[in-house]
Formats: C-alpha cells, sequence, structure tokens
C-alpha cells in the first residue's frame, strides 16, 4: 500500500482538474453509503475526532480519521489544526490500496466542493471575491476560485486578527490580482460578487441586507448547530438554498438556524451537488438572484477526492 505525504497530494490535486473530477462523479454516479463519528474531548469541547467513512459498493471505501484541535495555532512552535490520515481500500476485496495526509486531502476537497458549486452558482462574469477568515484553507479557497472565476481581480480577505489578514494577502504580491487585506467586513460585502467563509464562527458575519444583487455566498464553516457564518437575511435574500450534499445539512447551523426561526422550509434546500452536474437542477436563475451554498462536506467527497488522487498516480 502507498502512503502519500501532504507534499504529494497538494502537487497532484491541482484544483482545475479535481473540480472537473468532482463534476463528473456527481453527474455520473450517485451518493454512496455514508457513515460519520464525533468524538469531543472531555477535557476540552473544542477538540474533536472525527471518522467519516464512504462506501460505494463493488467501486471503493474510504476512511477519513481526522483530529480537529483548534488551539493547535497557539502551541509553540505551531502544529495545524487538522491532522490525520485518507485510506482507500478497494471495494470489490476489501484491500487496502492507498493512504495520504488527511490535512491536505481535506483542504483540497473542501476548497474544489465550494469552486464547483462557484462555478455552476456564481456569475459568470463576477470579479471581486471577499474571504472572511485567514486560517489554513484559505489560501487553498482563493485558488479554487480563481481558478474557475479567472476574470476575478480583486479579492478582499477578512479576519478577526488583521495581522493574519495581511499576512495572507501578503503572499499573492505579483499574483496579478489585487489581493489586500480589509479591516471592514461590512465595507467589503457590498462590493463582492463571491463572499467565502472559511471560519468557525459562532455568531453570523455575513448581513444579508449589504450583498450586492446577483452575489454568490459560499459558507464553508459552521459545521456544528451552534455555529454560523451568515445571518437569517442571508437566507432569506436568497430564498433557494443549494448544498454540496443534503446529508448532515441540517446539523449546520447555517441551515437549522434559519430553518428553526421559519425564514426557509425544508423545500427551500432546493439542490445538491447531484442534482446541480448532472442537469437536474439548473441553478443559477438569473442575473440578480444571490446564491447560497453550504459546503457541508462529508465521506464521499473524501472518497472522490482519493480515487482521483490515485487515478492520477496509476494506484
Amino acid at each position: 500500500m502507498r502512503h502519500l505525504d501532504a507534499g504529494e497530494v497538494h502537487r497532484h490535486l491541482a484544483y482545475p482538474g479535481l473540480v472537473e473530477a468532482l463534476r463528473a462523479v456527481h453527474r455520473d454516479g450517485g451518493m454512496p453509503q455514508t457513515d460519520v463519528k464525533v468524538l469531543s474531548d472531555g477535557a476540552n469541547e473544542g477538540n474533536k475526532f472525527v471518522s467519516l467513512i464512504s462506501w460505494a459498493s463493488g467501486d471503493a471505501i474510504a476512511v477519513k480519521m481526522v483530529g480537529v484541535f483548534p488551539g493547535n495555532a497557539a502551541l509553540e512552535p505551531p502544529v495545524p489544526s487538522v491532522q490525520g490520515l485518507v485510506v482507500l481500500f478497494d471495494g470489490k476485496t476489501g484491500a487496502p490500496v492507498a493512504s495520504c495526509d488527511g490535512a491536505a486531502l481535506t483542504f483540497r476537497k473542501t476548497a474544489a466542493d465550494s469552486a464547483l458549486g462557484a462555478d455552476i452558482l456564481a456569475r459568470a462574469d463576477a470579479e471581486v471575491l471577499l474571504i472572511a477568515g485567514a486560517g489554513g484553507l484559505a489560501p487553498h479557497v482563493i485558488d479554487a476560485h480563481t481558478s474557475v472565476r479567472p476574470g476575478i481581480r480583486k479579492v478582499f480577505i477578512w479576519n478577526r486578527n488583521p495581522e493574519k489578514a495581511q499576512a495572507l494577502a501578503a503572499r499573492y504580491a505579483g499574483s496579478g490580482r489585487e489581493v489586500a487585506a480589509v479591516a471592514a467586513l461590512e465595507d467589503a460585502l457590498p462590493q463582492a460578487d463571491i463572499v467565502s467563509c472559511v471560519t468557525m464562527a459562532t455568531e453570523p458575519l455575513v448581513r444579508g441586507a449589504l450583498l450586492k444583487p446577483g452575489a454568490h455566498v459560499d459558507l464553508i464553516g459552521a459545521y456544528m448547530p451552534e455555529m454560523r457564518e451568515a445571518d437569517d437575511d442571508t437566507a432569506r435574500r436568497a430564498g433557494r438554498i443549494f448544498v454540496d450534499t443534503r446529508s448532515n445539512s441540517e446539523h449546520s447551523g447555517d441551515i437549522a438556524g434559519p430553518l428553526a426561526a421559519g425564514v426557509i422550509e425544508r423545500k427551500d434546500i432546493v439542490a445538491d451537488l447531484f442534482d446541480l452536474c448532472s442537469g437536474r437542477h439548473p441553478g443559477r436563475e438569473s442575473a440578480d438572484q444571490i446564491t447560497l451554498y453550504k459546503n457541508v462536506g462529508g465521506g464521499h467527497l473524501d472518497m472522490f477526492t482519493m480515487q482521483y488522487l490515485a487515478s492520477r498516480l496509476e494506484i
């Protein structure tokens, strides 16, 4: 069995190819069997260990084992807050095929998931991207979104810690785009064609009242019911909600909150990536429509990404 380290994962999962691979598998396939277990540290509820299993009968099995330890960034020296492994098994024999760095694959998979959603739902003429959050995933989200919308000419980065936003912006010096840290999220929101949130927020950051007509909102954080990245007005103005997968989507505060408040109903979750990529739902229906996409994630996406990685390396 071959193991792929983080460098190999990043090197072989360039965003244009990965986005197209995810599009193809959602267009031509179906949802595998999945299972998720989340354990919390009794001494520190912020620490989680998650196992995700996905099984496409007769094809492949993937298991992701990942620890999420938010306090790692404050250690000396800092340690990545997300670490783990993904293991791919043969779906016909159960034999292990390959393993890889779980954090690297998670970064790539998550960013490509949102980029695929943006490619389908965001306006083709999008020029301004706003990123809320400046952690380890943020640069991947920038790179993935700009790979599907090369016309993006300006990227704003906001973070609660302004120095982190400034440091991330500095990494893009000479990129050919204007990439700048912004001090006030409310000043950048009305300018953004695409708003992507990569945070651990428990209170809404995106105010729907500030969104410009035609904006696309991509919500990646808020993976627990008590977490929120966008307010009820965002869901109200969008009206129709798109998700990568319906499975477990109501576990996210950005779906559960508006549902509980009566702002949306379950029927307003109109399409997932299988619907969008297969053409069963048209996606954006007008230039002024605000589109809201919740990146829920899931073990099936890890499996799809690991399968693509293995195919690239002819494993």
